[in-house]
């Protein structure tokens, strides 16, 4: 009676099942020249850098032998081959700052992927790797090195030499102080690259000092005043030296401290600044539209991360590779400077195609928890792009945790208002989440909660403490772990004028960090903004069209924005004016004779050519336009 389908079988072997493979995990180590108690302090950990130590990523799984974690290491830390005396691999206690190491004990058979994965849980926390006998050389090294080839790297404009961004603070520091005569004494405190440098010649203009292949383009603009160029001698750019100009803290007018509506506040803080500042010579940012996306971040990561400038400068933009000027280019680079912010930086960081500063969802960001990215100044650097953007009229950052605005501008973090939403780490949010309401937890998740309470030197969890854990954790969480980022991206924020405002107007801190805005881009409001096409006695203009072709026209083109999605519009607005700011004037609209869609971003007006006959044609063509706000102007 069994032998119905004999010889055949339903499900295969075992054997004949392949094994899953394990999932490898990315786990930073950082390599220290001795042996440490605590975890080096951000001047000790340039020192490792320098030295061909500090922090590298690796990939592991939990198969991982002890051999082969030996020859992983060596393959990023060259060093570890002279190191005869054995290491070992400690681990950080909980909480920010500097922590105390602890010992990673390993097995009978060494350090393999299960215990390196369970040290750091997960690929979360870095380990520390210390010589037991031997002490590491921590002379720096030439950055020609190829230990630092994998590097992301951005061009000094003092010296030309292309310097990894977590050296670049450090170089501009000893480049900055090399003086026009090349002193010899000056010479000895740079690193070999400065041999290769190009030599400087002065501005005709300002006297100040630039290289052969940077001195046109500053020449260019050095001295434009409204949108013209002055011809000033010697001797006017002398008596203007010595003129001492204001500070971005110099008192300015004080009516923006007494009028009530905070809109108008800020437009009169800042018309005040850029007026005390208006005949200081201009900054110059250059961006070449033709080169890869990363090497265009790294133009706007190398103006921002300049120390000791004066943001309140007036701003001329420059992008290479395209015929657009005026003011309309400016617009581009701080709409795109705000965007990058929220979108991420194309550098590549641990394996990654896109650097995020800012993490989590939209209206609930929070800085990074990376420490490459503070090592390296980026969120000092945030903060001067946010207050060189409000100086300039541009977008503000919007869609960070309320938080994080909390404790940015003083606030304790046990008093910020944290949801479990504002957790950018969607493991971390789970484990969390475990202890909210009131039911039974299982023994699964009760070891989750008591490995990550233990993680973060918090108590375990009991029959009590359940409420007071889930704040505790959540805090840490959002707060506790990004604390040194919150910091840095205040300093930054300090070396603009927008702090003075901040500080004394308290209430403009909602205008400044919005959340997410879905108001602003609406089609209501930018219909009102329109100056519609009307019917012109003008006879020297050869694209008048008639009346009738201006009204399909402008239907067409109200159908869209009434229909648009808020990206769309977003791209639209972009494309009209620069940025998604709604401008003080009218946007004008032109029908003209032409093939597809322009505009004049400086004169906000959208030329829309009158030959579209039905609204599917013309909608095509205007989606395949804006969708070009991202990458140049191609119009004078």
């Amino acid at each position: 009676m069994f032998t119905k389908g004999k010889g055949k079988r339903r499900f295969p072997a075992v054997n004949l099942v392949p094994a899953k493979r394990p999932k490898p995990v990315e786990v930073a180590f950082h390599l220290l020249p001795k042996q440490y108690e605590k975890t080096p302090k951000e001047q000790d950990q340039l020192v490792h850098l320098q030295a061909g130590l500090g922090r590298r990523t690796v990939y592991l799984d939990e198969s991982t032998t002890h051999d082969e974690l030996c020859e992983t290491l060596k393959g990023v830390f060259p060093q570890l081959e002279a190191v005869t005396g054995g290491w070992m691999i400690y681990k950080a206690a909980g909480g920010w700052g500097s922590r105390k190491l602890s010992l990673v004990a390993p097995d009978h058979t060494g350090y393999t992927g299960k215990i390196v994965k369970a040290a750091s849980q997960g690929g979360k926390s870095p380990l520390y790797i210390a010589p037991i006998q031997d002490e590491l050389n921590t002379t720096p090294l030439q950055l020609s090195n190829e230990i630092f080839s994998d590097m992301p790297k951005a061009m000094c404009q003092k010296c030309g030499a292309a310097i990894p961004l977590q050296l670049l603070m450090e170089h501009l520091k000893s480049c900055n102080i090399i003086d026009v005569d090349n002193d010899e004494d000056n010479l000895d405190n740079v690193e070999d690259n400065s041999e290769q440098a190009p030599a400087q010649e002065p501005c005709p203009i300002c006297m100040e000092m630039f290289t052969a292949d940077f001195i046109e383009a500053h020449a260019a603009s050095c001295g434009e005043s409204d949108g013209m160029y002055e011809v000033l001698d010697r001797s006017t750019v002398e008596e203007q030296a010595a003129m001492p100009g204001p500070s971005s803290s110099e008192k300015v007018t004080d009516e923006w401290l007494t009028v009530q509506d905070p809109t108008k506040a800020m437009s009169l803080f800042r018309d005040s600044i850029l007026s005390h500042h208006e005949r200081q010579n201009p900054l110059l940012l250059s961006m070449d539209i033709r080169k890869s996306p990363a090497e265009q971040d790294a133009a706007l990561i190398c103006f921002y991360k300049k120390p000791n400038v004066e943001w309140a400068r007036p701003l001329n933009c420059r992008l290479e590779g395209d015929a657009a000027i005026g003011e309309g280019v400016s617009r581009f680079f701080l709409s795109t400077c705000m965007n990058k912010l929220k979108s991420g930086f194309c550098f590549n960081f641990a394996n990654t195609a896109v650097t995020h500063l800012f993490d989590g969802q939209p209206g609930h960001l929070v800085p990074s928890a990376s420490q490459f990215l503070v090592e390296s100044d980026m969120f000092a650097m945030a903060g001067r792009m946010v207050g060189h953007s409000f100086v300039h009229g541009g977008p503000c950052l919007s869609g960070l945790s309320p938080a994080v605005v909390h404790v940015l501008f003083g606030g304790s973090p046990e008093t910020a208002t944290v949801t479990p939403e504002d957790c950018p780490d969607l493991d971390i949010r789970e484990t969390i989440r475990l202890l909210e309401g009131e039911s039974e937890l299982s023994d699964k998740d009760k070891t989750s909660v008591q490995e990550l309470a233990y993680a973060w030197d918090l108590p375990g969890l009991n029959g009590n403490n359940r409420r007071w854990l889930f704040e505790k954790m959540l805090i840490h969480a959002v707060i506790g772990r990004v604390t040194r980022q919150i910091k840095q991206f205040r300093r930054g924020l300090k070396e603009t004028p927008i702090w003075t405002l901040l500080t004394k107007r308290p209430d403009t801190v909602a205008q400044l960090f919005p959340q997410e805005r879905a108001v602003d881009c609406n089609p209501a409001i930018i219909m009102q903004h329109i100056t519609w096409p009307h019917e012109e006695d003008d006879d020297d203009d050869d694209d008048d069209y008639s009346l009738d072709t201006k009204c399909r026209i402008s239907g067409y083109l109200r159908h869209f924005i009434e229909n648009a999605s808020p990206d769309e519009l977003t791209d639209l607005l972009k494309f009209w004016t620069g940025w998604e700011i709604m401008p003080r004037n009218n946007l004008s609209i032109e029908v003209v004779k032409g093939s597809f869609p322009t505009a004049s971003t400086c004169f906000e007006t959208l030329r829309i050519p009158g030959h579209y006959k039905d609204y599917a044609s013309f909608k095509n063509d205007i989606l395949a336009c804006i969708g070009t706000c991202q990458t140049g102007f191609g119009l004078v």
